[in-house]
């Protein structure tokens, strides 16, 4: 278990916030948060409206700076290794494991690819994330010029992007492209979640059958977009959903009522190669990330 130093958040307070006391202003925006611990927090003192310790009947306005500085916690325990991948002046790629977040959020602070890789090289700023459970490879940029030129080529769609994973099912083709529309749609907990949806975004994923295993695939899976979760949406949309997926069903959307989350673990994906312009010699690179075993072919394992 890693137990961290505590952290401030920091917040500019927008037009939403005119008018309103800081008690109800807080309960308003973080409604993951109950009323009642927001109001503990304000009698503890831990809220601070321009430096100065709030009340909690002050009132607010645009303009002014809100900090929360929440005392240090134990956070949930999460592997804390990586490796590199490729190491220079512009760019760095490292191996992130499945079960580590990329970049804090929730209860995770300094257990995260972000802050265990800038303990190693300070100012690294991630061009991308992957989701907890996702392992594979992550771009980082180590100047400024670097992380513009990327993530110009990331908007253009010129990053190459592929994954490996495992599918349940066996597809009728051993190659076929998925392109179902990405949205939110509605989710009984959080109010609505990435999924498929007519009324979405443009997605693309090219799907190519590796190895039929009984009742499942392996899969390399290729995307030229980057919606939020967009295999594991459009492999169930497909009728194939990751093998464990505790979230999408076929279809792609949430089952009726389900209470799952995105983060939620139980499905094997690996982001197994990434494919980029380099920003200084304008040389093509390809860097690749071996798989774990579940997710190997037999010859990548060396079974006869």
């Amino acid at each position: 278990m890693l137990r961290n130093g505590g952290f401030s958040y920091r917040e500019r307070l927008g037009p939403q916030a005119d008018g309103r006391s800081v008690l109800e202003y807080l309960s308003a925006r973080y409604t993951h948060t109950a009323p009642a611990e927001w109001a503990a927090r304000l009698a503890g003192g831990a809220i601070e409206i321009d430096g100065a310790t709030a009340k909690p009947d002050a009132v607010v306005r645009r303009g002014q700076t809100l900090t929360w500085n929440r005392p240090a916690w134990i956070e949930p325990d999460a592997p804390l290794g990586f490796e590199v991948l490729h190491e220079d002046d512009d760019v760095l790629a490292v191996a992130k494991p499945a079960g580590l977040p990329t970049l804090p959020g929730a209860d995770f602070l300094h257990a995260t690819l972000l802050h265990q890789v800038r303990e190693r090289f300070p100012g690294a700023s991630p061009l991308h994330r992957l989701g907890r459970w996702t392992s594979g490879v992550v771009l980082f940029a180590r100047s400024h010029a670097a992380g513009a030129e990327l993530s110009r080529q990331w908007a253009h769609h010129e990053i190459g992007k592929r994954y490996r994973a495992l599918a349940a099912g066996l597809p009728a083709a051993d190659d076929f492209l998925v392109d179902v529309p990405i949205g939110r749609v509605p989710h009984a907990l959080l109010g609505s979640v990435h999924a498929a949806d007519d009324a979405g975004k443009h997605a693309e994923s090219r799907v190519v059958v590796l190895e039929r295993r009984s009742d499942r695939c392996l899969v390399d899976v290729v995307i030229t977009t980057g919606r939020p979760h967009q295999i594991r949406i459009h492999l169930a949309a497909a009728g194939h959903p990751l093998v464990g997926e505790p979230l999408y069903a076929a279809g792609g959307r949430p089952a009726p009522g389900s209470q799952a989350l995105p983060g939620d673990p139980g499905y094997l994906l690996h982001a197994a190669e990434l494919a980029f312009v380099h920003p200084r010699d304008g040389c093509r690179r390809v860097l690749e990330c071996t798989p774990p075993d579940a997710l190997r072919t037999r010859v990548e394992r060396g079974a006869p």
